[in-house]
């Protein structure tokens, strides 16, 4: 059967691609050798426990999984499962779009996926382990959200994709404009309350979202939170090292123009393609590549998903969605977008920007973490 394969949009300067990959790879170099142990909590008496992933010697193979240059859409009807794709404008002009496997009765849930990620993350794992199938199996209605920029959400009422206008965004405004956007479509859609689950960014989103816009609370039954990042003090990614020079990379990102930050284009297609699942040792390398950014957990990665990864992974952010942690990094504190003393003074009224008020939060939360997770890390006494 032919499946429809992913289109790959060429963007101008990819300068900032080639330069975060020699950063990555020489990271590798000093980091890739060091493994940490597997640690999993329990949330309030629930037990996690993982089988196994399965290593067959054709899981991985291109030619047994169609999935590599699937859309999401795609990906779940090859599952056995209807799909739909729905388009909601934010109220600052971005197109965002909502893939959902559909249940007329069921209870809405809505996933969000995390940073230089989207929707197709979550099904990647196929039918009946990935979480979207294994919610749909048990009856809710799944709605899957993609934020701006990313490989589905690429468009504007008024702006070019090209522009760097267009990509002057953090996540402040994912949690102000994308989530509220996509959750009252679903909610007015389904007339009730939904249930919230977001992963890496899916979970900052959320936080500001829920801090910013109190509208929201009532709409939103529970805020599930995988892999939570909001204060950063913890953090042992060595993406920590960029973070005193921030300054500088704000000044080159903006001499530049390096607006993106790894946008799925025919560049990252080709190296993840060709780079990644030539050889065990690139094999290798590009697993390394995961896990110093993310933190080491070898007995819970299944390198015969690695095709499938890397071909829809990185699917693109703004820089300033990087710089905006970095900037968190900096400061220990979870706070707007900081621009500078003098614009911060234009923006807020005051030289350092604003602290997010969380504790203005109502809804309930649940958190779920792992221990030697590099990026949402915590304290461990």
């Amino acid at each position: 059967m032919n499946y429809p394969k992913m289109n790959y949009s060429i963007y101008p300067s990819s300068f900032s691609h080639w330069f975060f990959i020699f950063i990555t790879l020489f990271i590798v170099n000093i980091n890739g050798a060091k493994i940490m142990k597997t640690s999993i909590h329990s949330y309030k008496g629930f037990n996690a426990k993982f089988d196994r992933p399965d290593t067959s010697e054709d899981a991985g193979d291109e030619s047994f999984n169609p999935d590599v240059e699937l859309m999401t859409p795609e990906m779940i009807r090859r599952a056995g499962y209807p799909a739909e794709a729905h388009t909601v404008v934010t109220e600052d002009g971005y197109f965002l779009k909502i893939h959902r496997i559909p249940n007329k009765t069921g209870y809405p849930i809505f996933l969000q996926h995390g940073l230089l990620s989207s929707s197709a993350d979550w099904v990647i794992l196929g039918r009946g382990r990935a979480l979207p199938y294994l919610l749909a199996d048990l009856g809710y209605d799944v709605w899957l959200g993609n934020y701006r920029g990313n490989t589905y959400s690429l468009g504007h009422t008024t702006l070019s994709i090209n522009s760097q206008e267009y990509w002057n965004f953090s996540w402040h405004e994912l949690g102000i404009h994308d989530l509220p956007a996509m959750l009252n479509y679903v909610v007015n859609y389904k007339n009730q309350q939904v249930i919230y689950i977001g992963h890496s960014m899916g979970t900052t989103g959320s936080f500001v979202m829920a801090a910013e816009r109190l509208d929201m609370h009532e709409k939103i039954r529970l805020l599930i939170s995988f892999a939570p990042v909001a204060y950063m003090t913890h953090i042992k990614s060595p993406i920590r090292i960029f973070a005193p020079y921030i300054r500088e990379i704000q000044r080159i990102e903006q001499y530049f123009g390096l607006d993106k930050f790894l946008p799925r284009n025919w560049i990252i297609h080709l190296l993840s393609k060709y780079g990644c699942n030539l050889t065990t040792k690139e094999e290798k390398v590009c697993e390394n590549i995961i896990f110093t950014i993310g933190g080491f957990d070898a007995a819970q990665f299944n390198l015969s998903f690695l095709p499938v990864i890397t071909n829809h992974d990185p699917a693109g952010a703004s820089t300033k969605c990087v710089v905006h942690y970095l900037q968190e990094v900096n400061s220990g504190k979870f706070r707007q977008y900081d621009f500078g003393e003098v614009k911060n003074m234009e923006k807020y009224n005051a030289i350092s920007p604003p602290d997010y008020n969380i504790s203005r939060m109502s809804i309930p939360v649940a958190f779920f973490y792992g221990i030697n997770d590099w990026l949402a890390a915590v304290q461990v006494n």
